[in-house]
């Protein structure tokens, strides 16, 4: 693993020069620089970091690093992705720290991670974390390092305690899991002491200035691009979406004091703008955005948006699109058919669909990208046969407009009302058939790998009895068929592979991260997974 070269890096905060004291600290990202470099969430807490005094912070990534102390304090993890977690354990290797919280002692570097995937679900990696952060960086991370200073020369398990009560900070090793034999489910998840918190509250930042890019370079996955968060969390809360439900409740970044003054600093010295945002174009004030960025000082920009909402597509925004470089737009539909798109809370008729594809052909734009999904619950063939007629539709309504169906495979998330529901066996049937029905029609059809879709629902509902598992993927190869033989060889010892990721789950049944709260309570998703009509309301 070499240096990283950074002379390409355009810096936009000031950082802070470390005080002779200041923790040490290595802040990774486990993928390539080029990957990691380009999120968001990655930039931000390595930038908060680096403007304290009381931090002298490196960045790690799996192909490059920056100048390591030969003492090392803190090291922390930003996971985006449950796949990256081999990359992970890879770098503690490299760093020589025991993989195994149990195995690390005061010699050892505290070991932190945060991100989406250890909000949502930390418990399949609580054995190689000391600490997790669950939520929003803005006040947590700040909390969490002026506590870490306050216990400078404590013992790591005096440290540990002392961290577990603080708001939003997790300590996986001070609570307890019981289950309902080897292979049954989670029967109690508790503190190993009265001292200790019963539950840890997800940490949610409400305030109006949001994420902006804090480095613009041309190794970024999206070349010198500067990202500006527009909005955080979605309204329209599909039940399967962790980007809504995790980040509850929606908010706007303030035009006036977050994104006017963030775009202005990023566009003095890039010409590409990118809006980040699970819905972008519900910001109330869009439609004024969109006329600042159309001001002659920014002809030159070049635009990208995230997933638009379907019914905002206007002739206008296509236009104000293709004016600023860009020649695609991209929509989720989830289905062609109305029925599953009501199961999943998805507010959009077929009308306002085409509606969408006609306006981005009328405004300039040459492409449109739509996000389905295969094996959504309550699915059947004839919801798939919609959804190839839809894409038809589509071609003729607005002609020469290039199509592409991005499809993935439903997985259940924590922290969603549909937590409860398995990964449905006939997806890759389904993908298949789709695939065959619409790339005849000239439609660009993109599965994702079903195969894959089974180890992300594996390890989005695991428990912690699958640490040994993962580790053992590593031994095999970490190929597909290295965790059916990792199974294998815990067989009797833990569920199959199938509790975790196919069966539907009883609603009343304690899950995983029942411990770790977020947004809405478990009662209020159960409200949420009965209003899909799957299952009648128990009388």
């Amino acid at each position: 693993m070499a240096p990283l070269p950074l002379d390409d890096e355009t810096l936009l905060f000031e950082p802070a020069a470390p005080g002779g004291d200041a923790l040490s600290v290595v802040f990774a990202f486990p993928n390539e620089y080029t990957v990691g470099i380009t999120s968001l969430g990655y930039q931000v807490v390595w930038a908060t970091l680096a403007r304290r005094s009381d931090v002298a912070v490196s960045r790690l990534f799996t192909d490059g690093h920056e100048p390591l102390p030969s003492t090392i304090d803190v090291v922390g993890f930003s996971l985006s992705w449950e796949l990256d977690y081999g990359n992970l354990l890879t770098l503690l290797e490299q760093l020589k720290i025991p993989l195994l919280t149990q195995g690390r002692g005061d010699q050892h570097p505290l070991v932190f991670g945060g991100g989406p995937v250890l909000t949502a679900n930390p418990e399949p990696f609580a054995d190689f974390f000391d600490v997790i952060l669950l939520g929003d960086g803005e006040t947590l991370l700040d909390d969490f390092f002026d506590a870490l200073g306050d216990l400078r020369g404590a013992s790591r398990a005096e440290t540990l305690r002392r961290l577990a009560v603080v708001p939003g900070v997790y300590v996986p090793s001070l609570y307890a899991v019981t289950y309902d034999g080897a292979t049954g489910g989670v029967r109690a998840i508790a503190p190993v002491d009265i001292d200790l918190p019963a539950t840890v509250q997800k940490q949610t930042y409400r305030g109006n200035v949001l994420s902006a890019s804090t480095v613009v370079t041309p190794r970024a996955a999206w070349e010198n691009i500067f990202m500006v968060e527009v909005v955080r969390s979605c309204p329209e809360m599909c039940r399967f979406c962790l980007a809504s439900y995790l980040t509850l409740p929606f908010r706007t970044a303030s035009l006036e004091d977050s994104l006017m003054p963030a775009i202005e600093q990023g566009l003095a010295v890039t010409n590409r703008l990118g809006l980040l945002g699970a819905s972008v174009t519900q910001h109330p004030e869009f439609e004024t955005l969109l006329s600042y960025l159309n001001q002659p000082q920014f002809d030159d920009v070049r635009l990208s948006l995230a997933s638009v909402r379907t019914n905002t597509v206007t002739p206008q925004l296509a236009a104000t699109l293709t004016r600023h470089d860009t020649r695609s737009i991209t929509i989720a539909i989830e289905s062609g058919s109305e029925r599953v798109r009501n199961i999943v809370n998805k507010k959009l008729d077929t009308d306002d669909i085409e509606r969408a594809a006609v306006n981005a052909k009328a405004g300039g734009l040459s492409a449109m990208k739509l996000y389905g999904m295969a094996g959504i619950p309550g699915e059947t063939m004839a919801d798939l046969e919609q959804t190839v007629a839809l894409m038809r539709r589509l071609k003729k309504a607005a002609p020469g407009l290039r199509l592409t169906l991005g499809c993935s495979t439903f997985v259940p998330k924590a922290h969603t009302p549909f937590q409860w529901c398995g990964v449905d066996q006939a997806a890759e049937k389904r993908l298949k058939y789709l695939q065959k029905h619409l790339r005849p029609q000239g439609i660009d059809f993109r599965p994702e790998s079903y195969n894959w879709s089974v180890i992300q629902g594996l390890i989005s509902r695991g428990d912690r009895r699958l640490a040994p598992v993962l580790e053992r993927v590593r031994h095999y190869g970490d190929s597909l068929g290295s965790y059916r033989r990792a199974f294998k060889d815990f067989q009797g010892q833990i569920p199959p592979l199938e509790y975790y990721v196919h069966e539907n789950w009883d609603l009343d049944q304690p899950l995983p991260w029942d411990h770790l709260l977020g947004p809405l309570p478990k009662a209020t998703l159960q409200k949420h997974f009965y209003s899909a009509g799957l299952i009648a309301l128990p009388v």
